[in-house]
């Protein structure tokens, strides 16, 4: 018998490592260890400064928790930091609910928006939703690049028949069964000898009668 969904649940949150990025000392005193108790790896910073020696020491949480209001800066221009040189999901955590401030948080791709003051009881339903969340992304681009490189391959493939056609004379599934029987015969994979064709040609054309001495 499996594992039950509880049991899953328990031992991805005990994987899960949070980067709190919080200037005010007492509201980490009081989420960093509430956390840490709920089975989160949990690393601190209070300033933007901060949490960049950590990302510069080569730490990768799972799950960025930034205060929008920073002493050296803003936690919105670290999440931008995250989002486009280390790819780390974030969410926010603000004394504040201004309208404009999550909207912005919204267009920067933050995943979740809390108000301080927070108790660990309500924050972690608060980050589990923002780690599922990530988790559905990530899992939407793997798919995307999955059938992006799938199409790119059948592109690739078409291309490299209709060259046979052409070269060879022959109708689309002779080129076909002609390219599956060389990949065969190679023992390669047919979108490789596809691509390898396709390479092949444009470096004919390359080297095409303007360019021949």
């Amino acid at each position: 018998m499996g594992p039950s969904s509880d049991q899953r649940n328990a031992q991805r949150e005990r994987g899960n490592c949070l980067l709190m990025v919080e200037d005010d000392r007492l509201v980490l005193a009081t989420l960093a260890p509430g956390l840490k108790d709920a089975g989160f790896e949990i690393h601190t910073a209070e300033s933007a400064t901060e949490a960049e020696e950590l990302l510069a020491a080569g730490i990768r949480p799972d799950l960025a928790v930034l205060d929008i209001r920073l002493p050296d800066g803003d936690g919105l221009r670290l999440a931008e930091r995250l989002r486009d040189l280390d790819h780390v999901p974030f969410m926010f955590l603000s004394a504040y609910r201004e309208e404009a401030l999550v909207e912005k948080a919204a267009r920067l791709g933050g995943l979740g928006y809390a108000v301080k003051p927070i108790d660990v009881a309500q924050l972690i339903p608060a980050v589990k939703a923002a780690l599922a969340r990530a988790d559905e992304l990530r899992e939407l681009r793997d798919t995307r690049r999955h059938l992006q490189t799938a199409l790119d391959s059948d592109r690739e493939i078409s291309i490299a028949i209709g060259i046979a056609m052409v070269q060879h004379k022959l109708g689309r599934t002779e080129a076909f069964e002609l390219l599956r029987r060389s990949a065969r015969n190679q023992r390669r994979k047919l979108a490789d000898l596809a691509r390898e064709v396709v390479n092949a040609q444009q470096a004919l054309n390359l080297e095409g009668p303007g360019r021949r001495r």
